[in-house]
């Protein structure tokens, strides 16, 4: 695949995979999508990527979320496709056998935390702030939020998260348990992955990767991928889905009915 929306280097066996949309805030359209599947595919063969870094083009945005005029554009016929497409790639990344980590610069918000928390580990930079805002939309985490979120943090803070629609900060991400560590500055985020990156790369490669197989599989949560992809789908039903993305691309309040 010719990649138009990210960015990928090889230096020293680490793997920089940088979402390149910052006109967008790095949003995740279906081409990215499809383009962020095509890199682990890459990943997966190559024996000569042995850690990998996915991060965010320019100071604003890790992801900003899935792209809304897409989303908009959802129905009952393609939701539920659409929501367990996403998880099938997120999965991708989340059982990839070599160290994921995510660098998180900017809002990590909806599609973008979700990214975020498939990888194996998350370090942020000061500016970071993370949210699953999709009640705002009328719709809910699509791309495996809900489960990653309430095992990462905990279901009564993850709740909180989801229901309200609110960000937190990096150093609240912190406090959670949501990252792993904390940097003052992108450059230092970047140091810290390739740091923790390089160290693991000095281990034995299959032991690695078996450590991650054995903690992937403390966490089965299938029927749970499933029933948010239904739910996913029902939200996309509704009017209130219609009125939500309507509202936020034409950058007004929602108002929300109910049904």
């Amino acid at each position: 695949m010719v990649f138009e929306n990210l960015l990928l280097v090889n230096e020293e066996g680490i793997l920089t995979i940088t979402i390149n949309r910052p006109e967008k805030r790095n949003a995740l359209n279906l081409r990215t999508m499809q383009e962020l599947e095509a890199a682990f595919q890459l990943v997966h063969t190559d024996e000569a990527i042995r850690g990998v870094i996915i991060t965010g083009a320019g100071d604003k945005a890790f992801v900003a979320g899935a792209d809304i005029s897409e989303i908009a554009t959802l129905n009952v016929a393609n939701a539920k496709k659409f929501s367990i497409k996403g998880q099938e790639i997120f999965r991708t990344i989340e059982t990839c056998s070599k160290p994921v980590i995510a660098a998180v610069n900017g809002y990590a918000l909806g599609g973008g935390c979700e990214l975020a928390m498939a990888c194996h580990m998350r370090i942020a930079s000061e500016n970071a702030q993370f949210g699953q805002p999709e009640v705002n939309l009328g719709i809910i985490p699509g791309y495996g939020g809900t489960q990653r979120l309430t095992y990462l943090v905990g279901r009564a803070k993850a709740l909180e998260l989801m229901l309200t629609g609110d960000m937190i900060t990096a150093v609240e991400a912190l406090q959670w348990g949501l990252i792993n560590h904390l940097a003052p500055t992108i450059e230092a985020m970047m140091q810290k992955a390739r740091e923790i990156l390089h160290k693991i790369m000095r281990k034995a490669p299959v032991a690695v990767a078996q450590v991650i197989r054995a903690a992937n599989a403390a966490f089965s949560f299938s029927d749970g991928y499933a029933i948010e992809a239904e739910a996913f789908s029902i939200c996309c039903q509704t009017e209130d889905f219609k009125e939500g993305t309507a509202a936020f691309l034409q950058k007004r309040p929602a108002n929300f009915v109910g049904k």
